[in-house]
């Protein structure tokens, strides 16, 4: 074992006892205790990363099979108006357009769904067909009807967006209690005023849970369909492009940039539903 590896695994064990000893830390205040919860993840990524560099260095692994984080990082750094270019095609066009019009529509039909029986019978299993069909079924055929640019891949993250929303807003808007509904009905409440002032917020949880699932599932359906067909910009054709030419540190680069920006999405989703549903246990109790 020469000492580039052993450096790294002594550095993982030293890590290592540090988080057990954060972990196990009894933070008295609440600043504290937010900090301990930052700490940690960010010392378990901080050795990821050294491990990584030293066992690809220390056990001479080709670039080829898995760079560097160091190399990464400066392909990264020094491609940035390129990957600037494919963030912007990707997320900013096709990920966030997709998302809105597949989140809101699926909204809008489980308000639908929810007052129409004949189409909870009809169109709830439809739903559930629709998200089994694998994006590599889709997206050819989203290139086909509406183009190689970003509107088709927006049209795949519809697709997949729109029956997670639909089937967690269904399931939401019934978990008000029969308790709370006949309260309405003595006030002789109708039904959009029940819906907005009881069903609905009871629903938020669900929504909420709605959109971080299609958070996540919009950018990968995005960088997917861009395998079947895109301008030459966008990070799906970056990494199929990159990829046949063996510049895997670019396609790493293209990696890390999706994750930061999805959990970054992620995140700013997590904050509005913390804002928005302070009154639910899960978020008082947190």
């Amino acid at each position: 074992m020469n000492l580039t590896v052993a450096g790294a695994l002594a550095f993982w064990a030293a890590a290592w006892l540090l988080n057990e000893r954060l972990v196990r830390l009894d933070a008295r205040t609440e600043h504290a205790r937010r900090a301990v919860a930052l700490l940690v993840p960010a010392v378990f990524g901080i050795t990821l990363l050294v491990v990584w560099e030293g066992l690809v260095r220390g056990l001479g692994v080709p670039t080829v099979l898995l760079p560097p984080p160091s190399m990464i990082w400066e392909r990264l750094v020094n491609s940035l108006p390129t990957l600037w270019a494919d963030f912007q095609q990707t997320f900013l066009k096709a990920v966030l357009i997709g998302y809105a019009l597949g989140c809101g529509s699926g909204f809008l039909a489980a308000i639908a769904v929810d007052r129409s029986p004949f189409l909870k019978r009809g169109l709830l299993p439809l739903g559930n067909f629709v998200s089994a069909l694998p994006i590599i079924g889709i997206a050819p055929i989203m290139v086909m009807w509406f183009g190689f640019d970003w509107p088709s891949k927006a049209a795949v993250v519809v697709v997949m967006t729109f029956f997670p929303m639909l089937v967690n807003t269904v399931e939401g808007l019934a978990a008000s209690s029969a308790i709370d509904r006949d309260l309405m009905r003595t006030y002789a409440a109708s039904y959009w005023q029940t819906l907005l002032k009881l069903r609905l917020p009871a629903a938020a949880p669900f929504i909420f849970n709605a959109l971080k699932i299609n958070s996540t599932l919009a950018l990968i359906g995005a960088i997917v369909a861009e395998f079947f067909g895109t301008p030459i910009v966008g990070m799906g054709f970056r990494i199929s492009t990159e990829v046949g030419r063996m510049n895997i540190d670019m396609v790493w680069a293209e990696i890390a940039i999706a994750a930061l920006a999805g959990s970054l999405f992620y995140g700013l989703v997590a904050l509005i539903e913390r804002a928005v549903t302070f009154w639910h246990p899960s978020i008082r109790g947190g």
